[in-house]
C-alpha cells in the first residue's frame, strides 16, 4: 500500500504517559523510525511538540480515548495537521501487545492515510460545550435535591405537592421557609399562598397540617439551601454560555426556530455539532456522529430440523 505522509506521527495516550513513534520517509521507502515516551506533564508536551516541528512533522494521529487526548490535542493544535481517530476502529487488528507497538501502528496508519478523523470542535465551542454539559449535570443534582425535598415533605405527611402544582414557585418556597422556621400555623402559611394558589386555601390548610419534627426542618433547610445555591450557579453558567454564543447569535436564532427548540437546545445543537457542516461527509455521517443513527444487527434463528 502506498504511503502519503512524508513525515507523520503516532501518539499512544494514557493518563500519564505518551508514546510516540516517528516516522520519517517518502512515499516508496522505507521509513526512519525513531520512538520517545513523555509523561503528560504540560513541561513533557510541549517538549513533544518541540520534537515533533524540529523533525518537521506534519501530521500526528491519535486514539480518542477518554479524557486523556484533550490536553495532548490542546498543546499541539494549531501546530500539526491532527488526527483524532476512533479507538474502536484503529484497535481492530489484534495481535499489539505494547504501548512502543500501539504508537507505531498508528503511525503507521497515518503515514498510509487509513485514519479517518474524528470531528473536534475548535476551542471556542469545545468551551461552549463544556459549559453546557456541566449545565445539564447542574440541572439533574437540581431535579434530585427537588425530589428529595419533596419525599421528606411526605414523610413529615405535608401534602403541599398535591395542591400546589410548583412546590418551588414563590408560594411554595414561603411555605416551605415557614415550615422550616416552624413558627407558623398551617392557616398562616395558606395565607402566604398567592395567585391562583389563594383559591384553594381551605386545601392549603389540611395539606400543612401535618407532623414536621426538628430532623425534618434540619434536613429541609439543609436541601432548600442546595437547591438555591445549584440555581445561582446555573444563573451564572447562562451568563457565561450567553457570552459564548454571541459570534454564533445568527446560528442560535435560526434555531431558535424549529418548533421545540428553546434557547438552552438551541446552545447545545451549537456546541455539539458546530455552525459549519461541511465537516460532516453527508446528513447520514452527522446522525451516525450524533448517535441517532439506527443500527442494523441482523439475528440468525437456526431451526432444528429432524433427523
Amino acid at each position: 500500500m502506498q504511503a502519503i505522509i512524508e513525515r507523520c506521527c503516532g501518539l499512544d495516550v494514557h493518563k500519564e504517559t505518551v508514546v510516540a513513534c516517528l516516522l520519517v520517509g517518502a512515499p516508496g521507502e522505507q521509513p526512519t523510525k525513531e520512538v520517545r515516551t513523555f509523561r503528560t506533564v504540560t513541561r513533557d508536551l510541549e517538549a513533544l511538540r518541540d520534537w515533533l516541528k524540529e523533525a518537521g512533522v506534519t501530521h500526528v494521529g491519535m486514539e480518542s480515548t477518554g479524557v486523556y487526548w484533550r490536553p495532548v490535542y490542546a498543546v499541539l493544535e494549531g501546530h500539526f495537521d491532527l488526527i483524532v481517530g476512533n479507538a474502536r476502529h484503529i484497535r481492530n487488528v489484534p495481535g499489539r501487545k505494547t504501548d512502543v507497538k500501539d504508537a507505531e501502528w498508528i503511525a503507521d496508519l497515518v503515514r498510509h492515510g487509513l485514519v479517518a478523523k474524528s470531528f473536534v470542535p475548535p476551542r471556542p465551542l469545545r468551551e461552549l460545550r463544556e459549559l453546557l454539559r456541566y449545565r445539564r449535570k447542574l440541572t439533574e443534582s437540581q431535579s434530585a435535591e427537588r425530589n428529595r425535598l419533596q419525599k421528606l415533605l411526605e414523610t413529615a405527611n405535608i401534602k403541599l405537592g398535591s395542591i400546589a402544582s410548583d412546590v418551588f414557585g414563590v408560594s411554595g418556597r414561603a411555605m416551605l421557609r415557614a415550615l422550616i422556621a416552624g413558627e407558623a400555623s398551617p392557616e398562616a402559611m395558606a395565607d402566604l399562598a398567592r395567585g391562583q394558589l389563594r383559591r384553594k386555601r381551605d386545601d392549603l390548610i389540611l395539606a400543612l397540617d401535618g407532623r414536621v419534627e426538628e430532623h425534618h426542618r434540619f434536613l429541609l433547610a439543609m436541601q432548600l439551601r442546595r437547591i438555591e445555591a445549584i440555581e445561582a450557579d446555573i444563573a451564572t453558567l447562562d451568563q457565561r454560555i450567553g457570552e459564548r454564543l454571541e459570534p454564533y447569535s445568527a446560528a442560535h436564532a435560526l434555531l431558535l426556530q424549529i418548533p421545540g427548540v428553546d434557547w438552552v437546545v438551541a446552545a447545545v445543537l451549537i456546541a455539539e455539532i458546530g455552525v459549519d457542516m461541511s465537516v460532516f461527509v453527508s446528513v447520514y455521517h452527522l446522525s451516525a456522529w450524533a448517535g441517532v443513527c439506527p443500527g442494523n444487527h441482523e439475528l440468525h434463528r437456526i431451526v432444528a430440523r429432524p433427523l
